[in-house]
């Protein structure tokens, strides 16, 4: 941000040129290695291509697609956002509507006895029987925005619909985001589901093979013991897991604006989590710029508050009018050219004695505005973190994973040797059970990383910022949204000029 000085211009008739006081905002540039790669790589992570705006559809998953699709008609977050996109708005068209000459006009028709006119105004006075009157008048007044205080009202307007736009496109990402994650945890509980009914099955028949064996008299008590308490451990999971698999079906259905009574029937069916059939397209931090909502979000809530810096300022100086009026007045006395009177000519306003209140107002200003420029700041490093973390926990948990199905693989192998070397009577049945243990925890941990790695994926996505845009008009937008830090003096001067 900058300042320059304000000249006055000298008075030619009635036309005056202004100019605005207080700085003119200048986007604030971002650390050079924002632009750059981000450091996290993976095989499974494309950085030379872009993310698209509907990255949901990267699972090839039509259940899912149609989901986020119900969710962006339906959600209530998103209807509470558009009404305030609509709001700040209508609060844009008020402050250009300041632009504006005001008028004023009455008018009625009386019927009495007395004085009229009293003299005033060019009517002579009459005391006579009463009779008619009517009277009419008009008045026209227009500030002169001689110091910018309604263009920088104006701008701040602007800038403050343009944040909440941005806002609303952030709630947009979270829904997309928030209803891909509840559609996968849905999936990967059913799926956990499954395994765990399958351990519990094996348990089961285990527990079977040790009674009857038990009767024949050829193992003890002990053994039977054993593989009850595993079978009722392989049981105990079952439950919760259930209860994950529900409580991510309500949260799609708040997430599509349906009571829990209303969870899609694709939602129930799916037993096991999509994944993305290429790697995933992350593109570079100038990408991630450009996106973000929330990035956007800061900088116009910047450009607002830089703004009305020069709306205090112009405060400090006077505030001109050119304003007129006629007026009309008619009875039995007065009549012809007498009736009409006008007056013309400017008003000049300045409020000395708030001259200290004005000054402490921009400093108000300016003090809110360095705190802008700090939560943008934050934002843009928080923004990057978050990538990076995201990038990190995928790349990370998919290599966990690999490492699970390798080790659920070799558990599953032990388990049937040992009890096909139990059934030999050449082990005891604990060998068994420490093997088929081993073999369920292994079933259990690739489960549960399933589930981590599909959150994982939605938090990078939603960390990127995708979604926000919606078809080929989004996707127009989204090359037309300037980066806020990457954003040209020329764009914000254009739009300046248009407001004025």
């Amino acid at each position: 941000m900058r300042k320059y000085s304000c000249v006055l211009a000298p008075l030619a008739g009635l036309t005056l040129s202004s100019c605005a006081v207080g700085p003119n905002y200048r986007p604030p540039a971002p650390p050079a290695t924002a632009a750059g790669a981000f450091v996290t790589t993976a095989p499974a992570i494309d950085p030379a291509s872009a993310l698209p705006d509907d990255w949901w559809k990267l699972y090839n998953d039509p259940a899912l697609d149609n989901l986020v699709t119900r969710a962006f008609a339906a959600n209530s977050d998103l209807r509470v956002a558009s009404a305030n996109l609509a709001k700040a708005r209508a609060v844009l068209t008020e402050a250009r509507a300041g632009r504006l000459p005001s008028t004023t006009a009455n008018g009625g028709v009386t019927y009495g006895d007395g004085i009229q006119g009293g003299g005033q105004s060019g009517f002579p006075g009459n005391l006579g029987d009463a009779q008619w009157s009517q009277f009419a008048g008009m008045s026209l007044s227009w500030e002169v925005d001689l110091f910018g205080r309604v263009s920088r009202a104006v701008q701040a307007a602007r800038a403050d619909a343009a944040a909440v736009e941005a806002a609303r496109d952030a709630v947009r990402v979270t829904v997309a985001a928030e209803t891909t994650r509840a559609y996968l945890n849905a999936c990967s509980w059913a799926y956990a589901l499954d395994v765990a009914r399958q351990s519990y099955k094996a348990s089961g028949e285990s527990l079977r093979l040790v009674s009857e064996q038990e009767k024949a008299g050829s193992v003890g008590k002990l053994d039977v013991e054993r593989a009850g308490a595993a079978t009722a451990t392989a049981r105990a999971a079952i439950p919760a897991l259930e209860g994950q698999q529900q409580i991510a079906l309500f949260e799609l259905a708040a997430l599509l604006g349906t009571t829990p009574d209303q969870v899609p029937e694709t939602a129930h069916r799916c037993t096991a989590p999509p994944e993305p059939t290429a790697s995933i397209p992350v593109g570079d931090g100038t990408a991630l710029l450009r996106r973000r909502p929330d990035l956007r979000q800061a900088e116009r809530q910047l450009a607002a508050d830089t703004a009305r810096i020069g709306v205090a300022t112009a405060d400090l100086y006077p505030k001109i009018s050119l304003g007129g009026s006629g007026n009309f007045f008619r009875n039995d006395s007065v009549r012809g050219d007498n009736s009409f009177t006008f007056s013309l000519g400017p008003l000049i306003s300045w409020s000395f004695p708030n001259v200290a209140v004005a000054r402490a107002r921009i400093r108000q200003a300016k003090a809110q505005g360095e705190a802008s420029l700090a939560a943008f700041d934050g934002r843009l490093i928080t923004a990057l973190k978050e990538v990076e973390q995201a990038l990190t926990i995928v790349a990370t948990e998919q290599r966990r994973l690999d490492a699970l199905g390798e080790a659920q693989d070799r558990a599953e192998k032990a388990y049937k040797f040992a009890d096909l070397r139990y059934r030999a009577g050449s082990i005891g049945y604990l060998d068994v059970l420490v093997a088929q243990g081993e073999m369920l925890d292994a079933r259990s941990s690739y489960a549960s990383s399933i589930q981590r790695l599909s959150s994982g994926r939605v938090d990078l996505f939603k960390a990127l910022g995708g979604g926000w845009q919606s078809g080929a008009d989004g996707q127009a937008q989204a090359r037309r949204a300037a980066s806020p830090a990457l954003a040209s003096s020329a764009q914000e001067v254009a739009a300046n000029a248009a407001d004025r």
